[in-house]
């Protein structure tokens, strides 16, 4: 009967420096199949990856089953007395097709990608696309097999090793998650190495400002360039901290409101446009949007955004000394973003006595689910109530 075993074919080098491990069967001459496998001849025992290589155990295990699959296939063929009568050019036939759907088109990179090709915002989809390309460095042929708690926790350790802070490290790793319950759901797996294995997560600083911060932020004097932002950050205050993409997509008021549903959730939002908001509505006020922001930007949210932080953490007194002009800051908000808006209003909301379920309302952690069309009114008069009540504590603070 026809023997299987590895052989790492040194013929072709690849680019990173590795050779593809293939399938060795002797039938009636000499069989070789390709498969996702590849090591160096450092990494190689000849039967197996050792120590060297990253995930060693886990790739073994991948390898191992591989064999067993195919040595079932040759079984079958002998026991059905089919395995004498067939050349080699048709076994490897036979053998390549039956391991092509269990090996090369299911591995987790592969369902990852169909996994992305559901997804129709943006954002969601350069998210998974980056836990992609941390997967595809660090072990591009790994399968809903090979990925177990201790890979998880291998995984862990390599993003760590290359500077990758905990909270940024625990997306790739809810996203990677996110595509095992979707292979569990599609009946593609029936895998879990999450249930003992606990994605770290770690506080984040506090990202609010104090009300008397946001009264200097609002009234500073600074440079010139400066103004437009300290607008933008707080008119998205006086929005009850809208988010940067979905302010600039607004096009109209209607009624004295804004209405939209929130790029990041879907979930409808309508918001009453306070005086101090239309004030600064009207001042940048736009054609084709409600503001003319990306209208002088190129269209591109992202860039503004990204100009409009540098502006605000840039924000305090300087002078000019030297013969090249050097400034001398004293800087007031170093760290301070765009959401840091949002932040800020369910921060003061929640210090000048107005309730957590109307906080929750406000930021639309309820507001357009399962709700009759009465107590959706009801809510948005609680949460006009408590917007009114957060702008005019900040405006009876002087500075």
């Amino acid at each position: 009967m026809a023997t299987v075993c590895y052989q790492l074919d040194t013929r072709r080098e690849k680019k990173d420096g590795t050779y593809p491990i293939k399938l060795y069967i002797r039938h009636k001459s000499r069989i070789l199949i390709s498969t996702d496998f590849c090591a160096t001849p450092r990494t190689w025992t000849g039967t197996e990856y050792n120590k060297e290589a990253k995930s060693y155990k886990a790739k073994n295990v991948a390898i191992r089953n591989l064999i067993n699959r195919v040595e079932m296939l040759i079984v079958m063929l002998d026991n059905n007395q089919k395995l004498k009568s067939m050349s080699d050019a048709a076994l490897k036939d036979y053998i390549s097709k039956s391991i092509k759907n269990e090996s090369t088109c299911k591995t987790f990179v592969t369902c990852l990608d169909e996994f992305i090709e559901t997804k129709t915002k943006g954002n969601t989809i350069e998210l998974y696309k980056a836990t992609k390309n941390k997967i595809l460095a660090y072990d591009p042929a790994c399968t809903f097999e090979t990925i177990t708690k201790k890979w998880l926790e291998s995984f862990n350790k390599w993003l760590k090793d290359t500077g990758m802070k905990t909270n940024s490290i625990s997306i790739h790793l809810r996203n990677i998650r996110a595509v095992f319950n979707y292979a569990i759901d599609n009946e593609e797996t029936e895998l879990y190495p999450f249930r003992k294995f606990a994605i770290e997560k770690e506080e984040t600083r506090k990202r609010s400002l104090r009300p008397e911060q946001l009264a200097t932020l609002r009234d500073f004097n600074g440079e010139k360039y400066q103004k437009e932002y300290q607008d933008i950050f707080m008119l998205m205050f006086y929005l009850i901290g809208i988010n940067a993409i979905d302010l600039f997509n607004l096009k109209q008021i209607v009624d004295g409101r804004i209405e939209y549903k929130r790029e990041k959730t879907g979930k409808l939002y309508s918001i009453k446009v306070e005086p101090e908001a239309m004030e600064i509505i009207n001042r940048y006020k736009g054609n084709k949007f409600l503001l003319n922001t990306l209208e002088t930007n190129d269209y591109n949210y992202r860039k503004y955004m990204a100009a409009m932080n540098r502006g605000l953490q840039k924000l305090g007194n300087f002078e000019r000394k030297g013969l090249g002009g050097k400034k001398i800051r004293d800087i007031l908000f170093p760290d301070i973003t765009s959401y840091w808006a949002r932040h800020t209003w369910a921060t003061i909301a929640h210090k000048i006595g107005i309730s957590k379920d109307v906080i929750s309302l406000a930021l639309g952690h309820e507001f357009g689910c399962k709700t009759t069309r009465i107590y959706i009114d009801y809510d948005l008069e609680q949460i006009d109530k408590a917007n009114r009540k957060v702008i005019d504590y900040i405006n009876s603070l002087s500075l």
